[in-house]
């Protein structure tokens, strides 16, 4: 029984430092992240200009969040799989590419979200040159 919870977290503070530890190593270790921050950066900067509204800013926001954290799921599900084997398995393939593809669909939604709050704005402002 005791080696059954050798791993659990014994308080509420190591578990938050354990999710922070995996927080950082996404963001040390993953090759988009640079990529996803300047965009995040451009979009609270776009909102910013654009006086977006705060039920606007949170839906951006939650979007953004939600990215990174499919980002991360994605992260964890590849390493998982590369410690099972690193040798090309085509159940491993499938795997990686599923989450990969959940990302995608993640980030594909963002757009979406990002016309339907910023397009009517940037038309807006179009308009009143």
């Amino acid at each position: 029984m005791e080696e059954e919870n050798k791993w659990r977290n014994k308080s509420f503070l190591k578990a938050a430092k354990h999710s922070i530890d995996g927080i950082i190593f996404f963001v040390k270790t993953g090759r988009n992240i640079k990529l996803q921050i300047f965009a995040a950066i451009l979009v609270v900067i776009a909102a910013i200009i654009l006086k977006v509204n705060y039920i606007e800013a949170a839906i951006i926001g939650l979007t953004i969040f939600l990215v990174f954290a499919f980002e991360v799921v994605n992260t964890a599900i590849e390493n998982l799989a590369d410690l099972y084997s690193m040798e090309y398995n085509e159940k491993i393939k499938a795997i990686k590419d599923t989450a990969a593809g959940a990302v995608s669909l993640v980030a594909i939604g963002s757009v979406v979200v990002g016309i339907a709050i910023f397009m009517p704005k940037i038309l807006a402002l179009l308009n009143w040159l």
